[in-house]
């Protein structure tokens, strides 16, 4: 079951359900991005990605009342996306044998697993996470979680006091914590 921003998302999907726009926010935000990478690796076109991506919400706003209540939409959400990307293949007129390939491919090539695709954006966000550490501070904790260096051996090598090094740590994991804390639930199943 998936927690978003701190929600179950059982829970969303019924007040999705019921009309809360604030829980149709909350999936659009957490799930837009990974369904906008995975349509542009079927249509190799963000722009009709987004497009795809974006008549597909649409839709599940206005279908909200039909949606079978489930624990997660995941694997609805990128089923949809795929068909409507496949759909758009068609529309297009691209080959029959062409679209079969694609439909193989998403069926059985881990590029285009979901959970790949979420996992990419938690990776993004923890680049950019890192980036937002000052330079001695990111140097202290990758030492510290990366390199296993224990606080001492951080002190000596870098001829700090260790409490400076604590201090340091301390700093990084709060950055770290207000940085990501949207993406806190998924980096505890890693």
């Amino acid at each position: 079951m998936s927690v978003i921003k701190g929600i179950e998302e059982e829970f969303l999907i019924q007040r999705l359900i019921n009309g809360d726009q604030t829980a149709f926010e909350l999936l659009f935000r957490f799930y837009y991005p990974g369904l906008v990478t995975y349509a542009s690796q079927i249509v190799l076109n963000p722009v009709e990605a987004e497009e795809i991506v974006q008549n597909f919400f649409v839709q599940l706003w206005q279908g909200r009342k039909g949606i079978k209540k489930s624990k997660s939409l995941k694997s609805y959400f990128f089923t949809a996306v795929k068909n409507q990307a496949i759909n758009y293949l068609k529309k297009e007129k691209i080959s029959s044998k062409v679209r079969e390939e694609i439909r193989n491919m998403t069926e059985n090539d881990l590029l285009y697993d979901p959970d790949l695709l979420v996992v990419s954006e938690l990776q993004t966000r923890i680049k950019k996470a890192f980036n937002k550490l000052p330079p001695r501070t990111n140097e202290i904790f990758t030492l510290s979680r990366f390199k296993g260096f224990s606080n001492e051996q951080i002190a000596k090598k870098l001829n700090l006091s260790k409490r400076t090094v604590e201090t340091q740590i301390s700093n990084a994991l709060k950055i770290l914590r207000e940085e990501l804390k949207d993406y806190l639930f998924l980096m505890m199943l890693f």
